[in-house]
């Protein structure tokens, strides 16, 4: 199908819709094919909400918040995700990109939060507030792209690319062992499960016909859940927490909306401070969504990116960010792991993902659906997501091979992934010399050490250097 036919509305409902950028696909086909896009970031989604706020500090009294506050602010998770993918779908003025680009809570800013969360002077309130804040500054520096755009070039936007797959890698691994710090980490079963999925995963993508072979990510999920489940309930190994939805029922509730944090005990605390610890933060986040952006325009749509979509997507990644804050949650941002998906699977249709962000937004009402999503092990979520992963490093090394192979981008892409990547494999922390911020952003993050040098020398080194 030739891009013009991607992107062509069509007004008739159609399967073959699933591969148009615009256009109805029939409900049955639609929702399958949403909820898959769910069930990939699902568990990542809410993973950062629980280690932040069970680490955070309530201003003032120094206490933690309880279960049922963090249990409802994963609802919360769920909902602001759901409606910034929403907004990246459908725009609301310039604030969207109308790509197949689904949002959800970043880990991005994990470092930079738990400083401001534990803090007993700004706690849980003065971290929301900086989220506010944060996101609204995104926003703006998103609207304005068209005045920076240029100092993105290819090789930057390759190297950015390459960086968010290559971070991503140990998460998949993680998963499949058992999720990150699990006491069972690497066990048999774990191990055993994550295969049976990647195999499932593989063998349903060659066997099932036509746009079935693209659910093979769902088949796989669904594979892997009935034998977890299976292990549980003979005794074989503890893989499912089903007495997870039984407690979500009691403290929250068979039905519930998302609330406002204006109107509870936990009012946002604006503080200059830690709006400047954050605000660098989102620019690095900035930089992902703007590689993410790139690779779904590249690898899903066969093009390059325009500059709309680029403004409408950091703009998107900045306010919904401030949305999710003004619910009590963290800042959002365009998940990788969709990103893999969708230049896997080649579903691009903007409605088949609305199905899946009506879906998170339909979880978020019903706590124990939410509860039931959240019980996915990580080892099956491991299986499913490697592959999806390594496609976004496969996409980034594809735009790099457009860009031209002289001294100038060898010495750009091998400073950058030497040092930004290096960062992250040091022994101890290398920036002990400076404030705490520094070491947070780059010896955890490869994507932001890789974007910053590739940056600066790109606007340095010469573009045509003569050979002595």
């Amino acid at each position: 199908m030739t891009n013009e036919k991607k992107e062509t509305p069509v007004a008739a409902v159609s399967t073959e819709n699933i591969y148009r950028l615009n256009g109805r696909v029939p409900l049955g086909k639609a929702i399958p094919f949403g909820l898959q896009h769910v069930l990939a970031m699902f568990v990542s989604n809410l993973a950062p909400v629980l280690i932040v706020c069970s680490a955070a500090l309530v201003r003032g009294s120094g206490e933690p918040l309880t279960g049922a506050e963090i249990t409802q602010l994963l609802q919360c998770a769920m909902f602001a995700a759901g409606i910034g993918t929403c907004m990246q779908l459908y725009p609301i003025w310039k604030i969207g990109s109308r790509l197949p680009i689904v949002m959800g809570v970043s880990f991005t800013f994990l470092g930079s939060l738990l400083m401001i969360c534990t803090n007993p002077e700004l706690g849980y309130e003065g971290m929301i507030g900086a989220v506010i804040l944060g996101g609204i500054f995104e926003g703006l520096v998103g609207l304005s792209a068209k005045y920076w755009k240029r100092f993105l070039t290819p090789v930057v936007s390759a190297c950015v690319v390459i960086a968010i797959g290559y971070s991503l890698l140990s998460v998949g691994m993680d998963s499949w062992g058992g999720g990150n710090g699990a006491e069972d980490f690497g066990s048999w079963y774990h191990l055993l499960i994550g295969l049976i999925t990647l195999v499932v995963c593989l063998v349903s993508r060659y066997l099932l016909k036509g746009v079935y072979k693209n659910l093979n990510i769902l088949v796989g999920l669904i594979v892997g859940y009935i034998i977890s489940a299976l292990f549980t309930v003979t005794g074989v190994a503890k893989m499912i927490n089903f007495s997870s939805i039984g407690t979500t029922i009691h403290q929250v509730g068979y039905f519930s909306l998302p609330k406002l944090v204006f109107f509870t005990d936990h009012k946002p605390v604006f503080d200059l401070g830690a709006f400047l610890t954050i605000a660098i933060v989102f620019l690095v986040s900035a930089a992902e969504t703007t590689g993410a952006t790139t690779a779904v325009a590249t690898g899903a749509l066969h093009r390059d990116l325009k500059m709309e979509e680029l403004q409408g997507s950091l703009a998107v990644d900045g306010f919904s960010s401030a949305i999710s804050g003004c619910f009590g949650c963290l800042p959002l941002t365009s998940f990788s792991q969709n990103v893999g998906l969708v230049t896997m699977t080649g579903v691009i249709n903007r409605f088949t993902i609305l199905m899946g962000a009506l879906i998170l937004i339909l979880a978020s009402l019903f706590p124990p659906l939410g509860a039931f999503f959240n019980s996915l092990p990580q080892a099956v979520l491991g299986g499913c997501t490697v592959m999806m992963f390594g496609s976004i490093m496969y996409e980034g090394i594809k735009m790099l091979k457009e860009c031209k192979f002289d001294d100038r981008t060898m010495i750009i892409v091998s400073l950058s992934f030497a040092i930004g990547v290096g960062l992250t494999q040091t022994s101890g922390n290398f920036f002990s010399a400076f404030p705490s911020e520094v070491g947070d952003i780059f010896n955890g993050n490869a994507v932001a050490g890789v974007f910053v040098v590739s940056l600066l020398l790109s606007l340095i080194l010469p573009k045509h250097k003569e050979e002595a």
